[in-house]
């Protein structure tokens, strides 16, 4: 691999892609610094430099957190995550709850008519994971995607637009910015000013989007789990298929679903990036349980 020069925080993502995939074959235990840092072209120094500047834990505490093991652990302690969220103190490191989310479900008519007679504003910014592409209507934001070296700008929007294929969209990434920025920093998320999102799907949809949006950072469950939350124990491939189809990755977070065994199953935006945002996520608790 070539030397990845100079490292950046706008660009660091594109070397932990490159990272997590080296990763994702090298379970940690085995796990060589010396050959993984020359496989990324970089030093030792640099590699860790760069994992610390990311997501605050050195490469290979990242690696441990996304591993299968760790998936499993979290499982274990997912027995009534779904249900006492809201009754642990907010104080809490480890409870720290997702940007402290506000969300609606648009009108039935509106999700009928596909958006018909509705602005939208879309566009791009830096983030953690890539560029985040971000569709926003005067409610809140609809649509959170990312592109990289594999999806472009306009693959993520559309892919977004899609959605809501009668609605009116323009770009006005300077709209856009503030709100990626809120979404992506932890020091931002407020309960007194909480992020407004607007889920736009089905009532079947939208029950497995709010499930997901009270299973705290550092946790995941399961599809069954999911399923039998909203009361239907028996939906579980349904759910797999609603959790695909969560319009605003990330701020849903639909990444901390995992398959039974805690394997990290499919994400729509990338296997990669789902172990990306879980290690994020750790070293975002790691960094607030030392504060």
């Amino acid at each position: 691999m070539t030397q990845h020069q100079p490292l950046t925080p706008d660009t660091d993502y594109e070397t932990i892609r490159a990272a997590i995939a080296y990763l994702s074959e090298t379970a940690p235990d085995h796990l060589a610094f010396d050959r993984f840092s020359r496989a990324m072209g970089l030093t030792e120094r640099q590699l860790t430099d760069l994992f610390r500047r990311w997501c605050g834990l050195s490469p290979k505490s990242f690696a441990q957190a996304v591993a299968l093991d760790h998936a499993k652990s979290l499982l274990r302690q997912d027995g009534s995550v779904l249900d006492t969220t809201y009754e642990v103190g907010l104080s809490s490191p480890s409870r720290l709850h997702d940007l402290f989310v506000a969300y609606e479900a648009v009108p039935p008519g509106v999700f009928r008519a596909r958006g018909a007679g509705i602005d939208m504003v879309w566009g791009t910014a830096p983030s953690p994971f890539g560029t985040a592409v971000v569709t926003m209507t005067e409610y809140g934001i609809s649509g959170l995607g990312f592109a990289d070296g594999t999806t472009t700008v306009e693959q993520a929007f559309a892919d977004l637009a899609n959605r809501w294929p009668n609605a009116r969209f323009s770009r006005n990434d300077a709209k856009i910015a503030p709100a990626i920025a809120r979404i992506f920093e932890p020091g931002s998320w407020s309960a007194e000013q909480p992020v407004r999102i607007v889920l736009i799907g089905t009532d079947f949809e939208v029950k497995v989007w709010e499930t997901l949006l009270k299973i705290p950072v550092g946790q995941a469950t399961t599809y069954n789990r999911v399923a039998q939350t909203i009361g239907r124990p028996t939906a579980s491939r349904a759910v797999g298929a609603a959790v695909g189809r969560n319009p605003i990755s990330f701020v849903v977070p639909c990444h901390r679903v995992v398959g039974s065994t805690g394997a990290l199953t499919g994400y729509h935006w990338g296997v990669p990036r789902k172990r990306a945002i879980l290690g994020w996520e750790a070293g975002v608790i790691s960094s607030r349980d030392a504060a």
